[in-house]
This record gives structure tokens, C-alpha cells and sequence, in this order.
């Protein structure tokens, strides 16, 4: 079954609907797609079992070939908690903040920076390395501080070095967060609304204990930006 994703037909296009159907797959989930998929293409029933990793990169890559053009990618990461490799389609240069602050107001987008600064700042220590939030304190941050403008001047002067395109999302992301923060606080109504949108958005994901952590889709769509906003790397330097 492995050479079915040597050229690009209406099983890998029923593949990739399937895949933009959902934000994220592993393997696991995929067999019985797959299956389907080859019993309608080649007339004949298929089991998940019969389904291959070999079966299931060969058309992740033709996938990849197909919407490469489009600034779109699957890609892949281990998942933190159970381990299985998790694959997402994501879009390969905007800004995943920038695409948020599309959907969100910008006092939304301060309140999820605000999220964002706990996982990776508070909970993120040599002595608390946890990266994740209680529900708890992520309904208490819905009010702004009256400064909170920790890093978006330091983001924003940074940016130069980046290609143009780089650092134009960047500084669109940075307006949005700044707006955001100086802003209204939310209600923790909304908060939780919020919270609740992004677990059901796929950038989020809560777990049995009630900590909110930020989804492998997340971290794959966001890996450039939390390495430039939450890693200092002059500071490690001096």
C-alpha cells in the first residue's frame, strides 16, 4: 500500500479534506480514515489494521507536496503528556498571533498574553517547570494589570533583525498584544468563554486535573514566536 501516495489523486484529496476537517492527528487516528479511504479508491475492504506507517507518511508527504504553495504544512511533534506523535496542518508563515487577533478582540488578545506569560514565565522556573496553567489562575488573570507591557517594547525593538516579512507579522502581533493589555479587563465570564473556544479551536487542551496547556498544534503554529518572546538569550549571555 505504500507507493498510494506516489501521485496525487481523489484519495489524497479525500485524505486532506479529512485532515483540514480536524486540527490535529496521530497515527492511530488516521488508520480507519485511511482504511476507508482505500476501500472506496481501490473497490475493496480495508481494516485500520492494514494501514502502514509507510502508508500513512507517504500520504502526509504528498499532502505536504500539494499544499506547499499555499504557505500550509503538516507537521509533527510528540505530544507532551502521552507521548504519540501528533500530526497538525498549520499555515507556514503568518503569524499565528496575528491570525488570532482576527478573531478575537484586543482585549481578548491581552487576556491570552497575559495566559501565555504564566505558562511560560511563572510556571516556567528551574524550580516550577510545569508550563501549564490551573483553571483558577487563568480565570484571575481576566483582570489587566494596570502595566503590563513586559516585553512588547523589547519584541518590537528585536524585530529589525528578522527577515521583512518576519518582522512584519511581528510587529502586528506586538500592536495587537500592547492594545490588548492596556485595555479593558474581561469579565471572568468571558474569560472562561474564551478559555472554553480555544480548547474547542484546538489551541488549547485541558486536562482531567483542570490545567489548561497549550495544544502540539499550538506549539508548532507558535514555536517561533514563544522562542522569540520567552527565550532570553542575551540575558543567558551577559
Amino acid at each position: 500500500m505504500a507507493d498510494e501516495g506516489s501521485s496525487y489523486n481523489d484519495s489524497n484529496r479525500a485524505f486532506l479534506q479529512a485532515f483540514l476537517a480536524r486540527s490535529s492527528l496521530t497515527f492511530d487516528e488516521a488508520r480507519p480514515i485511511l482504511a476507508a479511504i482505500f476501500t472506496a479508491h481501490e473497490k475493496r475492504r480495508m481494516l485500520a489494521t492494514d494501514i502502514s506507517e509507510a502508508d500513512f507518511n507517504n500520504y502526509i508527504t504528498t499532502a505536504n507536496k500539494a499544499i506547499s504553495p499555499f504557505d500550509l504544512e503538516i507537521r509533527n511533534t510528540e505530544h507532551q503528556i502521552t507521548g504519540k506523535r501528533t500530526y497538525s496542518l498549520i499555515n507556514s508563515t503568518d503569524n499565528p498571533i496575528t491570525q488570532l487577533a482576527t478573531s478575537y478582540t484586543a482585549d481578548e488578545i491581552g487576556y491570552l498574553k497575559r495566559v501565555l506569560d504564566f505558562m511560560f514565565e511563572t510556571n516556567n522556573t528551574a524550580r516550577k517547570e510545569i508550563m501549564a496553567i490551573t483553571s483558577m489562575d487563568a480565570v484571575r488573570l481576566a483582570k489587566a494589570p494596570n502595566n503590563d507591557s513586559s516585553r512588547e517594547s523589547q519584541q518590537t525593538g528585536s524585530s529589525s533583525t528578522a527577515p521583512a516579512a518576519a518582522a512584519a507579522a511581528a510587529a502586528a502581533a506586538a500592536a495587537a498584544v500592547t492594545q490588548g493589555s492596556s485595555a479593558q479587563s474581561l469579565t471572568m465570564v468571558q474569560a472562561q468563554k474564551m478559555l472554553d473556544n480555544l480548547v474547542v479551536e484546538g489551541w488549547l487542551e485541558k486536562s482531567v486535573k483542570g490545567f489548561y496547556s497549550l495544544s502540539p498544534r499550538a506549539l508548532m503554529e507558535l514555536r517561533g514566536w514563544l522562542v522569540d518572546t520567552y527565550n532570553d538569550v542575551e540575558e543567558d549571555e551577559e
